[in-house]
């Protein structure tokens, strides 16, 4: 995988512009930079109206491979905080290392994230080892991002103690939502007439391990691999084994890899949005989860 790196004399460049650091700005918010979606909407929902977030990774982009520009850089040495998780996006870990290590925060710092799972081709391996072995999908776990969410508010009310409340007050609220969507996960995928979920990449270990689901990826964490021949007869004999009736794509990488196994199994493809990145403007993360549900329990033949 490509690594994108910000030139040392740029950061060094923006780091004296960046002055005596985060200041607030005419609203009286606090500037707050997000990596990639997940970590935006969370912020947001924290932050409120105290806060202005600012999402590193463009609606529609796929983020793991993003390139900073001077200007995005710029605004990780002026944000009060920079939430990411390291490891995702090595172009921003690598920012925020050099630029602003004392206003990261790094979300795997909140709750212990799974060991990746192998998708059992030779493709994924390089980017499992850039996470340390982990999967880093863990916001599609929604009792796991409440308890990032609670975490974070804790760190925004350390960095603005003044409106500490009113942060904690915010995680709840969230906390308790989350709750309530993972509630609604369980009901509908108690009875279930299959438990096997066939993806493009392997992004869905935690909604599967909290929903006592099996996943079978076509590739491995990384969305840009390409399956060898033998892991294409795996997965489809795997389905066949199944009676897998559905094969998983994802709104941002290109479907041809679950059209190819589709085909050879007889199976319809559908969207499993890993939540990457939104391609629609209208849509969030609680919608974007609830049409993940739909999509799952008409996939897995679920009666509940």
């Amino acid at each position: 995988m490509r690594r994108p790196l910000v030139p040392l004399v740029v950061l060094a460049a923006l780091a004296a512009l960046a002055g005596c650091g985060a200041r607030a700005d005419a609203g009286g918010r606090l500037p707050i930079v997000a990596a990639f979606y997940p970590l935006q909407f969370i912020s947001e929902r924290i932050g409120g109206g105290l806060v202005t977030v600012t999402n590193l990774t463009k609606p529609g982009a796929e983020p793991h491979d993003v390139e900073l520009s001077p200007r995005q850089v710029a605004q990780i040495s002026d944000a009060k905080i920079a939430v990411f998780l390291h490891g995702f996006q090595p172009a921003v870990d690598d920012a925020i290392e050099q630029n602003a290590e004392e206003q990261g925060y790094d979300v795997a710092s909140a709750v212990p994230l799974l060991h990746a799972e192998d998708s059992g081709g030779d493709e994924g391996h390089d980017h499992e080892h850039e996470h340390g072995g982990t999967d880093p999908h863990v916001w599609l776990d929604p009792t796991r991002l409440a308890a990032i969410g609670d975490r974070l508010a804790e760190r925004f009310g350390q960095a603005d103690p003044a409106h500490a409340a009113g942060y904690r007050a915010h995680a709840a609220t969230l906390h308790q939502q989350l709750t309530e969507l993972d509630g609604e996960f369980r009901a509908r995928l108690a009875g279930c007439a299959r438990r096997e979920l066939v993806t493009s990449h392997t992004a869905f270990h935690y909604l599967a391990a909290r929903y006592q689901l099996t996943q079978v990826g076509i590739t491995g964490v990384d969305p840009e691999a390409e399956p060898s021949p033998r892991r294409l007869a795996e997965v489809a004999a795997e389905a066949r084994s199944h009676g897998t009736t559905t094969i998983f794509f994802e709104t941002l990488v290109s479907p041809k890899v679950a059209e190819t196994i589709a085909r050879e199994v007889g199976a319809r493809t559908a969207v499993l949005d890993p939540l990457e990145g939104l391609t629609d403007p209208d849509a969030d993360y609680f919608s974007v989860m609830r049409a993940n549900l739909a999509a799952l329990t008409t996939a897995l033949g679920c009666t509940s």
